[in-house]
């Protein structure tokens, strides 16, 4: 999204939770907001917020009443489509105030409805209210247009010339990248405008391919390596929700088309990385991309000649360092993992593809700087998107490594063979992560991929046999997976539906934490965390004080469009 707006998420998130992909999906319209259902009489206005998209059938279930006025001793039912009541209850105490308009809200739990079919929940008391319908269904079932809304969207964000035709996309856009020229990255203020005109390298590079931003057209190393590790960890471990098992939302070739851009990104003869494609604001000299509303495609021939626009029809490639040089560890260790994790997935169907993509692996780890001083190298400029933390990308990484090299049938010229290595560098870094500065400090998302990492070396170790002398332990792991969750289940408690929502990207650190909940429970072999989760995503998904689902295209009341402009323009 436009990084210009500082009040949406410029990030995206693209997390797997036990089978289940979440991610923004565009669709054409304006930004709407409706209430749902409401019932206003003389002694108030009450309205029951639901899980826009369902819930499981043998998960915990709860939906909210927010009232204007006091409910105490009112009773609530679950009824069918048929108007029969199939469970009920008395509202207990009030969770706490919403507003000052909306003193109260109630938790009205239905756990024992466990029957696929649609319900409504109907308040008698003071102030009586009914909800919208709702679903009850298997996961599968409730989740299946999500997931398949969730390839559209990058379906949609596709660059390049192999584009996906739709409603929305008809022709390629951005072909000048194929043959694109690089440039120093020019000093730049926190808006990302710059004096004088860029440096040229004199070196050109094919920079076509990938996505672009959620609201922009630029294209960043930092956003991608993100997207595609949790987007081949969901293919790679979920085949029958999100790979080959999948009829609607089969990520392997858009996981492929991603890890292709990032393969274009990185100059293994010279060793050199490029990080960013395009500039989002310029200065008098030049018009860029936050200067225009138009259709991706218009870019290639946009304004003639006019050198106003020549970084518009020519977009500059920003060059991570010169040849050789150390690489930024945040970078290095997403890009190491991502690299990893298609050897993993493609050594069969496309084994040259596979064995390119282990040997950048263990080139640009060999080459992490981790001493790294001054801010991490994201985006240019780094207020866009101001990562902070990098061990747990490391550990990322290493992991990563560990589990490729177990695979078998390596290809040739490797620099380690021998996966120990990799299992004791994920190990130095996740105790490197849980020791460091800003330990704990947030939760599985663009900025902090301890939640995965974590994970994923727990199960390494695993694997491994459980060897002694690693600087973490399972133990080590676990507990500060515990850590971060109860922290954010600690934070929850100030607000009356469970989340606290005066903080940035609230969707975001949401989903990433139900997937950190999932995690810590399969590994422990508990529900410790499940109704925790459970609520965390009803929450963003309808179940908040607006009745809208956070979800682009997901639930029944949800935002249309926002800044996205090609949503709007076609």
């Amino acid at each position: 999204m436009n990084p210009r707006i500082p009040f949406l998420s410029r990030r995206r998130i693209v997390p797997f939770l036990t089978g289940i992909l979440i991610t923004c999906v565009v669709t054409s319209g304006v930004w709407t907001m409706s209430l749902g259902s409401a019932r206003v009489n003389a002694s108030g206005t009450a309205y029951i917020r639901i899980n826009q998209l369902g819930y499981a059938t043998t998960a915990t279930k709860r939906g909210y009443l927010m009232v204007s006025g006091s409910e105490a001793g009112a009773t609530f039912s679950v009824k069918n489509t048929g108007g029969a009541i199939v469970a009920s209850g008395t509202i207990g105490a009030s969770l706490g105030s919403w507003s000052s308009s909306y003193p109260d809200v109630y938790g009205l739990d239905f756990d024992t409805v466990t029957s696929a079919g649609t319900y409504t929940i109907a308040v008698s008391g003071a102030i009586p209210a009914t909800s919208p319908g709702f679903q009850i269904d298997t996961a599968a079932n409730l989740y299946a247009i999500a997931l398949s809304n969730a390839l559209s969207f990058y379906q949609t964000e596709r660059d390049g010339p192999n584009y996906i035709p739709s409603a929305l996309r008809t022709a390629p856009r951005h072909l000048n990248d194929a043959s694109a020229m690089t440039y120093l990255t020019p000093s730049m203020n926190n808006n990302g405008r710059f004096s004088g005109d860029l440096s040229p390298l004199g070196i050109r590079i094919d920079a076509s391919g990938g996505w672009w931003d959620a609201g922009d057209y630029l294209k960043f190393v930092e956003t991608t390596s993100y997207t595609v590790a949790m987007l081949q960890l969901g293919v790679r471990d979920f085949p029958t929700q999100l790979g080959a098992g999948s009829a609607s939302a089969n990520f392997t070739a858009e996981a492929k088309f991603g890890l292709t851009f990032l393969q274009h990104m990185w100059d293994d003869a010279t060793q050199t990385l490029y990080y960013q494609v395009g500039i989002g604001n310029g200065n008098s000299n030049t018009i860029s991309d936050h200067d225009i509303w138009r259709l991706p495609q218009a870019d290639d021939t946009f304004g003639g000649a006019n050198s106003l626009y020549r970084y518009i029809r020519n977009r500059p490639v920003f060059r991570a360092a010169t040849p050789g040089s150390l690489i930024s560890p945040n970078l290095a260790g997403r890009l190491a993992a991502d690299f990893a994790l298609g050897f993993q997935l493609y050594k069969t169907s496309d084994p040259t593809f596979a064995n390119t993509c282990l040997l950048y692996a263990e080139h640009i780890f060999g080459l992490a700087n981790t001493s790294p001083s001054g801010n991490l190298l994201t985006t240019a400029p780094f207020s866009f998107y101001p990562e902070t933390e990098w061990r747990d990308d490391l550990e990322l990484g290493a992991t990563e490594l560990y589990f490729a090299l177990t695979n078998g049938g390596l290809p040739g010229g490797l620099p380690q063979t021998g996966p120990a290595f990799y299992l004791q560098s994920a190990a130095h870094w996740a105790h490197a992560y849980i020791t460091g500065p800003i330990h704990a400090a947030d939760s599985l998302n663009l900025y902090d991929v301890s939640g995965s990492a974590h994970y994923e070396l727990y199960r390494a170790i695993a694997q491994a046999g459980n060897p002694t002398g690693l600087e973490a332990s399972q133990a080590d792991l676990l507990g500060d997976l515990k850590k971060q969750l109860d922290k954010a289940v600690t934070q929850s408690g100030a607000d009356p539906f469970g989340f606290t929502w005066a903080a940035v990207d609230t969707t975001t650190y949401g989903t990433g934490q139900v997937v950190m909940e999932g995690e810590y429970d399969h590994l422990t072999g508990t529900t410790a965390y499940a109704s925790y989760g459970v609520r965390r995503l009803a929450n963003i998904l309808g179940a908040n004080s607006w009745g809208i689902s956070l979800i682009v295209g997901d639930g029944a009341v949800f935002p249309h469009c926002m800044q996205h402009q090609v949503a709007n323009l076609a």
